[in-house]
């Protein structure tokens, strides 16, 4: 039945495992990795047309907007587990209700947590010790960023709802046509008019915009499963509770996250402008390594998701042990990348030789750590797409208290002083690592998927 309703749905309850994985997670990765050229290119645009005090204000503000849009992006990422576990059902019917009530609850929590975020955006960066040089260019990109997170929303609403259904394909397409739009308007907005800071977040704004509703458009327009009737769009308690019961938990833990980024911010933005620079600098091309893992982690949780729900739990499992293999070689692949070439992807982003030097030299260290982070994100792939909400919680409380606790250590400790902060960023890995294992091991035999 479920394999008859839309040509861009894919069944992943039959079939290879590995190739599933592969097949659903390369048109995401590259989807991904467009997705991070939204902060690329105005990272690169601003700190080369800019300058160095530009690029730290744009990095200064990155946990705090993440905080936010994790709020709201959660939810929409339980809405895509439940409908991933309907679809491997075959229950269409409850699919598309979910598709309709995850969009109200997606459209409720934007407005409210972007209005929020407007509102608190300078007492937070006040609270983060944002350097004076900064604070206002950080402050001008923060809110626009805040006004716009219904637009971030609406993509990933329409993108969550497809990969459930096995189609990772078309969020790609509108993904790529939005970047272009990005890079253009960047530089127009930066560039050729002089608007700085403010017009880097509003190119970003506008592209997020017109990719959230072209893709949205066009999934209606060419998925049966979005030919929504009269009885689909009415409100359902149970579907709604149950996206809200799995979303929560993951709202929750990429909160959690934020607010430890946030802390760790705090201990950098105390170390000056030119720290500030390379930890962005740092945290950007970290944010391209982490979409491998994190493609990984939501090819195995639409996976999981469907065998699960089709009560083939070995198929779980097999997901799971293919997941690690795949982490692992790619973690050993990036190790020598990150030591010989770290000055050379820092240079992208600034000019300043200091901030290069310092930049590289963090890319080494962090670069021994990629294999617990992966763990992170293989493991959480399979517990969500199972429905363990608990596991999300725990292992954000985790992330935490790491990224609490680390920098202070670390950064007093005379040996390592500055660098502590990025071993805290590989020590906050690891332990997250461990947890995440440890909790498939409980939960897993639990619910019979070790």
């Amino acid at each position: 039945m479920k394999a008859t309703i839309g040509s861009k749905t894919v069944d992943m309850t039959v079939g290879s495992p590995t190739g599933h994985l592969i097949k659903f997670a390369i048109p995401m990765l590259i989807g991904n990795l467009f997705q991070q050229v939204y902060n690329l290119v105005d990272s690169v645009i601003v700190g080369r047309f800019v300058g160095a005090d530009a690029l730290a204000a744009v990095g200064s503000t990155g946990s705090v907007v993440f905080l936010f849009f994790a709020l709201c992006n959660g939810i929409g990422s339980g809405g895509g587990i439940v409908a991933s576990q309907f679809f491997g059902t075959g229950d269409d019917t409850n699919v598309r209700k979910t598709i309709a009530n995850t969009a109200y609850v997606m459209a409720i929590m934007s407005i409210v947590v972007g209005g929020l975020a407007y509102l608190l955006s300078t007492p937070l960066l006040h609270f983060l010790n944002t350097p004076d040089e900064i604070i206002s260019d950080a402050l001008s990109y923060m809110q626009l960023q805040c006004i716009g997170l219904i637009f971030v929303a609406l993509y990933n609403y329409a993108a969550s709802m497809l990969r459930a259904l096995g189609d990772s394909r078309t969020p790609l397409y509108f993904l790529v046509f939005s970047c272009i739009i990005n890079a253009g308007l960047d530089i127009f907005f930066v560039y050729n008019l002089g608007m700085g800071v403010f017009g880097a977040a509003l190119a970003t704004v506008v592209s997020q915009f017109l990719a959230g509703a072209a893709c949205l458009a066009f999934a209606v327009y060419t998925n049966e499963y979005f030919k929504l009737s009269r009885d689909d769009i009415r409100i359902d308690r149970f579907i709604m509770g149950k996206s809200i019961k799995l979303g929560v938990p993951l709202s929750m833990q990429f909160a959690l996250i934020a607010i430890s980024c946030m802390a760790l911010q705090r201990v950098v933005n105390g170390y000056g402008p030119v720290a500030v620079a390379a930890f962005t600098a740092t945290s950007r091309v970290e944010q391209v390594i982490h979409q491998p893992y994190q493609t990984l982690g939501a090819s195995l949780s639409t996976f999981s998701g469907q065998n699960y729900g089709a009560k083939k739990n070995d198929r779980v499992k097999q997901g799971l042990y293919k997941g690690l293999i795949m982490m692992f070689v790619f973690s050993l692949l990036m190790l020598p990348v990150m030591k010989f070439g770290g000055k050379a992807i820092v240079r992208i982003f600034v000019s300043d030789t200091d901030v290069i030097n310092m930049g590289a030299k963090a890319l080494s260290l962090t670069s021994m750590f990629y294999v617990s982070l992966g763990v992170i994100y293989v493991v959480r792939g399979v517990m969500t797409g199972v429905g363990d909400g608990v596991f999300a919680l725990q292992n954000g409380i985790v992330e935490v208290i790491g990224r609490l606790v680390f920098p202070l250590v670390f950064t007093m400790i005379p040996v390592m002083g500055l660098w502590g902060i990025w071993w805290s960023v590989g020590a906050t890995w690891t332990i997250s690592g461990a947890a995440a294992y440890a909790r498939y091991l409980r939960h897993g035999k639990k619910v019979g998927i070790r």
